[in-house]
């Protein structure tokens, strides 16, 4: 039984998206490269948007790393996408899957339990017990789909499996063939299809991060996300987010652009440790990206929204930046402590919803 996609918490990229999709692929007159279902001008225009065709911005942050990120896909080489955790990696790697194969659920998630049966193959034991190894009793994993069917892998996290587990991708990225060695003949050998590629994602703070070895990063072009700079592209990034979440949740609140600017403003002064007034203050250890920015402003929404007036205000985004500041580390308190004594205590005198802000300093101390 299929589920309606509004009734699904979080819906595949090519299911949120996909009356944009379609529109795209109506209009696409490029030329597209053998496996793929759009060209890469439009494939573009799917991240970055296309106001003519009324394709919305999906990815905020520089545009010609799309253009290499594409690029790449088309390449012999995989794509693998390294950044600071929170710069919408994971987002970008499923919109090009989405624009490029329609498919984006061919996933690997990489942590260091991963085997290597996770990632090709693996045996319905009841069959090979009853039948031995025949094409009926494998159990296709996910870089055997994709090179199957001619699409893109994404391997999310790839530096959290260990090293042996990665390398056995290098045969796969250089021969472009997986080899199943319990089958005979043409059943045992799976040429990629033309469209194949592995796209993967790695964070370069997690902890229990393993170094690739450099026959694999040879086999890989990377490409470093990073965090949005542009103040203004991060409000319309944070605003555009908060939002959907909030109409996919049917929560009606009023989300003001003073407190969108105060929330932005705030993540971005821990982040790069200094304010626009040319206050130093320490960044926290915490990961202050554009991501948890809109994970606070969602939150603020609904704590407005079930336990207040339905009006988001500052002590509503205080409250939860208080909660992704201090969830890694102690001492993040205590630098916390300073920004609001310094610098939300400054602003206070000047703003009323920094004053809301001023208000949940009290919460520290308990």
């Amino acid at each position: 039984m299929s589920i309606p996609t509004q009734a699904i918490l979080r819906a595949p990229a090519e299911q949120l998206h996909a009356e944009e999709l379609a529109r795209l692929v109506q209009t696409d007159t490029g030329a597209k490269p053998e496996g793929w279902r759009l060209s890469p001008r439009a494939v573009r225009a799917f991240v970055v948007g296309d106001d003519k065709l009324g394709v919305k911005r999906k990815f905020f942050g520089d545009d010609a790393l799309i253009d290499r990120c594409i690029v790449t896909l088309m390449s012999d080489r995989g794509l693998l996408l390294v950044g600071e955790p929170g710069t919408a990696k994971s987002m970008l790697s499923e919109l090009l899957c989405a624009a490029i194969s329609g498919r984006t659920g061919c996933v690997i998630q990489g942590t260091a339990g991963t085997t290597e049966d996770q990632i090709k193959y693996s045996w319905n034991y009841a069959l090979l017990l009853a039948e031995g190894p025949t094409p009926r009793a494998l159990v296709r994993g996910p870089m055997f789909e994709a090179m199957r069917d001619g699409m893109l892998c994404r391997f999310e996290e790839v530096t959290r499996v260990q090293p042996e587990i990665q390398d056995s991708l290098i045969s796969l990225l250089s021969e472009k063939l997986l080899h199943v060695p319990e089958l005979d003949g043409d059943d045992g050998m799976v040429f990629a299809a033309r469209g194949f590629n592995v796209l993967a994602t790695a964070n370069i703070r997690d902890r229990g991060v393993h170094e690739m070895s450099s026959a694999l990063k040879r086999r890989f072009n990377f490409e470093t996300v990073r965090p949005i700079s542009d103040r203004k592209l991060e409000t319309q990034l944070v605003r555009e987010q908060t939002e959907a979440l909030l109409k996919r949740a049917r929560v009606e609140v009023e989300l003001q652009p003073d407190v969108v600017d105060l929330l932005v403003t705030a993540f971005h002064d821990l982040r790069q440790g200094v304010t626009s007034e040319g206050i130093v203050v320490e960044k926290p250890t915490a990961v202050m990206s554009s991501a948890e920015a809109v994970s606070v402003g969602y939150a603020a929404c609904l704590d407005a929204h079930y336990f207040g007036d339905g009006n988001v205000a500052g002590e509503h985004i205080a409250r939860q930046l208080i909660g992704t500041v201090l969830k890694d580390n102690p001492d993040d308190g205590k630098k916390l402590r300073h920004y609001f004594d310094v610098v939300v205590k400054q602003r206070a005198q000047r703003h009323a919803q920094w004053k809301r802000v001023l208000e949940a300093r009290r919460e520290l101390d308990r």
